[in-house]
């Protein structure tokens, strides 16, 4: 939050909902771009709110891996 000054959009990478707060802060302002889980199947249920901007990395894994 010390840079909340400096950036257009913010993207959270959790999956446990310990920044829940955050994110609930960054939808309210439309500061924030995406929210990355490690698993979409499997994540705290504080984020099931934010399923439309929800992305899991467990589904990019293949664009993301080094080959």
């Amino acid at each position: 939050m010390i840079e909340y000054g400096h950036f257009n959009q913010a993207i959270i990478v959790s999956g446990d909902g310990d920044f829940h707060c955050l994110v609930k802060y960054l939808m309210g302002k439309n500061k924030l771009a995406k929210l990355l889980v490690p698993n979409d199947c499997k994540f705290s249920s504080l984020y099931k709110n934010y399923r439309s901007i929800m992305a899991g990395i467990n589904k990019l894994k293949e664009k993301l891996e080094l080959r």
